[in-house]
């Protein structure tokens, strides 16, 4: 029997839920925000959310106007979204390596690290070959990604997160070019081991993946301010392509 991939049951866990449940929701809408007044969008702008997770980036899209398709490879995670759909916001269980049966997007936000997890750098690839294929001629392409020089600098290597009564103990070490989070826990007397491994992709990572699928990148920040991005400074790498 072949293993998931660790972002198959880690993701669809309410466990996962749980340990990332303080989120800083105003610091996304302000993303949102500022990005929409960046890109100038207008109300009609057909947009897609890939790898949407419950859909927070797709719900603040959508009541700006936009119509708006999540997707994510969760299935519970859908399963929550979808109760927030409405006639210009639906969700959909998809796997982003995979070509997507919806088409004629005018941008598509893949954001808050949502790339990288794949054995094979390569697969990274795919993601952008499909993104490219679903949007309309001039598309947009936005990717949000951690500064992976900051992430590398400053690591925190163990640490101990409290949620409720729940213990996650967290270790994370870098291999083979990637980050790797052990989280283990204990709830109900049962315990409890998952694994995150997300690669150090970089800018020329990006700019590569883009060239090989008729990107051109037209913008970089550092932070959800939309600033200036450094290498050493700046908290994450936020990428603007267009497709030509």
């Amino acid at each position: 029997m072949i293993k998931a991939e660790w972002y198959v049951d880690w993701f669809n866990s309410p466990y996962y839920h749980l340990l990332y449940n303080n989120r800083n929701e105003d610091e996304a809408n302000l993303f949102i925000d500022n990005l929409c007044n960046k890109l100038e969008l207008k109300t009609n702008t057909k947009i897609w959310d890939l790898a949407c997770g419950k859909g927070r980036h797709a719900i603040a899209l959508s009541k700006k106007g936009y119509h708006v398709i999540g997707s994510d490879l969760s299935e519970n995670s859908i399963l929550e979204a979808k109760k927030n759909s409405t006639k210009n916001l639906d969700f959909f269980l998809h796997d982003m390596r995979l070509p997507f049966s919806i088409k004629n997007f005018d941008a598509v936000f893949n954001l808050f690290t949502s790339l990288g997890y794949f054995k094979d750098i390569n697969e990274n690839f795919f993601v952008f070959k499909n993104v490219s294929d679903a949007l309309n001629p001039n598309g947009i392409f936005v990717v949000d990604f951690f500064n992976a020089k900051k992430v590398t600098s400053s690591l925190n290597k163990k640490k101990i997160e409290q949620r409720g009564p729940i213990s996650f103990g967290i270790e994370k070490k870098i291999l083979n070019n990637a980050i790797v989070k052990h989280i283990e826990f204990s709830d109900n007397k049962q315990h409890f081991y998952f694994e995150e491994s997300v690669s150090l992709l970089n800018l020329n990572d990006f700019e590569c993946f883009a060239k090989q699928s008729g990107f051109k990148l037209l913008s970089t920040f550092g932070n959800y301010h939309l600033e200036p991005f450094d290498e050493i400074n700046s908290d994450r790498l936020i990428l603007i392509f267009k497709k030509i």
